[in-house]
């Protein structure tokens, strides 16, 4: 049995008010390509299909040509789960229509929805795949009066757990005495993995205490979604594949990869497989003299800059560097003055833009402006203000 492991392919997403339409197209054709090519038995996609909950209606016509064209290959298994960007109700409503493709979509991984669905090749139950989503805090954790931030993210951690240990015991029954893997999904943020800036936290407190040793007692791979790394989470059958075009400019010097799952019985073996690069991303640091000069260097015109900039006069420095841009041509989406710069007066420069804060970033500005004294006040305020976010966003 052959797998390819992806996510978080975040259709739809606008970055720095840019469209990644072609870099979607592109790799998603790449992708239906190297299904063929390599004999691919079984895709699971492991959360965040969309990069919003209300996706463009381009990144709808994209996820659903796509899996059309999935249907007649040589992958008759399909799996997708949601991730905490995904909108359950966009995900939920095609459902069934796909099922009779053999598309499976887990949408929340409640007790109305079937995670496990078994692999078969030719007639013969090959695998197992417990295709757990991004799950919601009501799914897993029953919300108390009184509960602190620790008590929260304990029962998350436990809520979680149980819910792995429920669907294992659900897919080894199916097993019987069979020698076959069973490989479970997840969305989520393990102990000990690697994160960019483009992801944000998905839990309140961003903190669970799941680890590689807990998925590795019981699942024979592990297809994780929600890092955009594509790395192994201490043992080498667990796995993030990572985003297929860089999210962030934190990625920009990140290859993107699919993971390729070969299964003899329970017998595993990884290949990491590259993804083709269709625009790049560029971060320049420095002065305006080393800015300038890497400009200069820079031969592919469809290349996406940003400018981190250390100067001794950044706002002059800043209009040189911009001009300069123009006149090379190029895509120049921010200039961004070094932080660790001494703090200017307002009145020294424009005011930065909201396209490069997220929401956290401007309610911690705005806090930091009230001057408050007492830490753990404002550790409390920045706290409740993500678990505010987190339900708006997952609603």
């Amino acid at each position: 049995m052959r797998i390819l492991h992806t996510s978080d392919w975040h259709l739809g997403q606008s970055f720095m008010g840019k469209t990644r339409e072609d870099e979607h197209q592109a790799f998603l054709s790449w992708l239906l390509k190297t299904i063929e090519t390599q004999d691919i038995d079984v895709l699971i996609v492991a959360g965040d299909i969309f990069d919003t909950g209300t996706p463009p209606n381009y990144a709808l016509e994209l996820y659903y040509n796509f899996l059309t064209n999935l249907t007649s290959s040589v992958c008759k298994n399909i799996i997708i789960t949601a991730g905490n960007h995904d909108s359950i109700a966009t995900l939920k409503a095609p459902q069934q229509l796909l099922k009779a493709l053999n598309v499976h979509v887990i949408t929340s991984g409640d007790e109305n929805e079937n995670e496990i669905i078994s692999i078969y090749k030719n007639e013969e139950l090959e695998g197992i795949v417990c295709a757990v989503p991004y799950l919601r805090d009501y799914v897993v954790r029953q919300s108390l009066s009184g509960e602190s931030l620790k008590d929260k993210e304990n029962a998350l951690s436990l809520g979680i757990k149980e819910h792995y240990n429920k669907v294992y015991k659900e897919a080894l029954a199916l097993c019987k005495d069979k020698k076959i893997p069973i490989i479970a999904t997840g969305h989520l943020t393990t102990v000990g993995s690697k994160t960019s800036e483009s992801e944000r936290d998905i839990y309140i407190g961003g903190t669970l205490d799941i680890d590689s040793d807990f998925f590795g007692k019981d699942f024979d791979y592990v297809a994780l979604g929600h890092l955009h790394i594509n790395q192994v989470v201490g043992k080498d059958h667990i796995r993030y594949s990572g985003s297929p075009i860089p999210l962030s400019f934190s990625e920009s010097k990140t290859q993107k990869k699919v993971n390729i799952v070969d299964f003899d019985k329970k017998d595993v073996k990884v290949t990491e497989l590259d993804i083709p690069l269709h625009r790049p991303l560029l971060l320049l640091k420095g002065n305006v003299e080393t800015i300038i000069t890497e400009l200069e260097s820079v031969e592919n015109k469809e290349t996406w800059i940003e400018v981190q900039l250390k100067d001794d006069n950044p706002f002059y420095s800043n209009q040189v560097i911009r001009e300069k841009a123009e006149e090379l041509e190029l895509i120049l989406l921010a200039v961004k003055i070094d932080r660790v710069e001494a703090v200017l007066s307002a009145e020294d420069f424009d005011v930065v833009s909201l396209d490069e804060l997220n929401p956290l970033e401007v309610f911690e500005r705005r806090i930091e402006q009230e001057g408050l004294e007492n830490e753990a006040f404002t550790k409390e305020l920045i706290t409740n203000f993500k678990d505010i976010v987190n339900e708006v966003q997952n609603s």
